[in-house]
């Protein structure tokens, strides 16, 4: 019939025609392709597990997200993970999402499947983060569960990169209240608890430090270290390792008392930083919104228990925080308490947000 309509093209046409249906459906067949992949939150929210999921709990390995790098809430939550293992009989593994002050972590888990197999472990940089970010991807009350409280701190440390010339808190305050000094110190980015408790020291103590912001605790640390930045408030986990190995010099410490595990390093307000008692936050963890009450129950359960072993309260401890005796229950109380009052720090530091 195409031989006789369009004589000597026929064939050409016949086979345009028959790359045409071939194209037709190869593009049928990758766009049913992409629906079967679409991850289930880009199709809509993730419906709530069934009374049986719930139930059978778990029965894979759950992914336990840290929107920072090693160190700090890193550390505490390759403690809980190993010691919920044991108690679930299910491997947990610590998935590192860092970036933009724990936005990009907490992101992820809003928009996961609230099934109870994807978690957060974060600080109480969570509760600041509402105040210094004008638009958030997730609403930090609206789209979590707050599960308990892992660990808290004490307080902060005062840390210098040893060619600093101040052995005491009262010779680095010279130093650091003379404009021409240039002393800077450095945080896990603008806006994080420790950079709110570096512009607090520096009107309390009337210092002029010049603070600068990396891309988490690690690369802060490491620029301590390595003598780009004078000082930092640090928290125990990251410093500790390094003061014991003579890296760092610690001048004080931010607590009501001296701590334990340094205690030939006064407080703030014995070297003469008055009205400055700093804890140093909290270790939290958290679920998705909608996660199912008999796994949140669950979860607060296996916490507690892990919280009571001896093991575990051992290794929190030698990281310079205290296992959190909070009942699991009260969590969430803490965490608006803190959103509150960061939003407060965040206007008497002057810190705009982004």
């Amino acid at each position: 019939m195409l031989n006789r309509i369009f004589g000597a093209g026929a064939a050409a046409l016949t086979a345009a025609v028959r790359t045409s249906l071939a194209l037709a459906l190869a593009l049928a067949l990758a766009l049913a392709l992409a629906l079967t992949l679409t991850p289930a939150h880009a199709q809509g929210p993730a419906p709530a597990p069934t009374q049986a999921q719930s139930s059978s709990w778990p029965d894979r390995p759950i992914r336990l997200v840290v929107p920072f790098g090693a160190g700090g809430p890193d550390t505490t939550a390759r403690i809980l993970g190993q010691q919920l293992s044991k108690q679930l009989g299910q491997l947990i593994i610590v998935d590192n999402r860092a970036g933009a002050n724990g936005i990009i972590g907490a992101d992820a888990v809003a928009k996961a499947a609230p099934d109870g197999y994807t978690l957060m472990l974060t600080s109480a940089s969570f509760a600041v983060n509402p105040s210094i970010y004008k638009k958030l991807p997730y609403d930090s009350k609206r789209d979590f569960v707050d599960i308990a409280q892992v660990a808290a701190g004490e307080g902060l440390i005062l840390a210098v990169y040893p060619g600093v010339p101040a052995r005491t808190l009262a010779e680095f305050l010279a130093l650091a209240r003379d404009p021409n000094s240039k002393i800077a110190y450095g945080s896990p980015g603008i806006g994080n608890t420790l950079h709110l408790a570096g512009e607090r020291f520096n009107m309390r103590a009337g210092t002029k430090m010049l603070h600068v912001p990396y891309k988490g605790g690690g690369p802060a640390a490491a620029a301590l270290l390595g003598g780009e930045i004078q000082a930092m408030l640090m928290t125990a986990p990251t410093a500790l390792p390094q003061i014991r190995a003579g890296k760092l010099r610690a001048l004080a410490f931010t607590g009501a008392t001296r701590a334990s595990y340094l205690p030939d390093v006064p407080t703030l307000k014995e070297a003469g930083v008055p009205d400055f008692d700093v804890d140093a936050g909290w270790h939290g963890l958290f679920a998705p919104a909608n996660t199912p009450p008999a796994i949140v129950q669950r979860l607060r359960q296996e916490v507690t228990k892990a919280l009571q072993t001896p093991e575990m309260t051992q290794a929190i401890k030698d990281t310079g925080l205290m296992p959190s005796t909070l009942p699991p229950d009260a969590f969430p109380q803490i965490v608006d308490a803190d959103i509150a009052k960061y939003t407060e720090l965040v206007r008497i530091a002057r810190v705009e947000p982004e």
